[in-house]
């Protein structure tokens, strides 16, 4: 997940109108695991690294600015918090239908 600031968005923050700095979070699951969890996280180059590595893997990006405000919190490797299971089921919800449609281009 990242709020990458993409060109069709104003990308801006709430100060003053300042440039928004990249930031995500990339999440994991595993059935023999109670909850997702945290793989990675950053901001600036090291947020916009974990986007172009999963872009290039592959992996579904979304743009979610409030729930990597909250994923930020949680410890890398560590399992995200019972607050978060429901926002975060939606969008591994969402991922695995379009995981069954097929493959779908990545945009560049």
């Amino acid at each position: 997940m990242s709020d990458a600031k993409r060109p069709d968005s104003e990308g801006l923050d709430g100060a003053g109108g300042a440039p928004r700095r990249v930031r995500a979070a990339a999440l994991a699951y595993d059935p023999n695991w109670r909850a997702p969890r945290v793989l990675a996280k950053g901001y600036g180059q090291v947020g916009q690294s974990i986007i172009d590595t999963a872009r290039a893997h592959g992996v579904v990006v979304t743009d979610s600015p409030e729930l990597v405000d909250l994923l930020m919190r949680v410890d890398i490797d560590r399992e995200i918090p019972p607050e978060l299971y429901l926002s975060v089921a939606r969008i591994l919800a969402w991922v695995a239908a379009l995981d069954a449609r097929g493959p779908f281009p990545q945009p560049a």
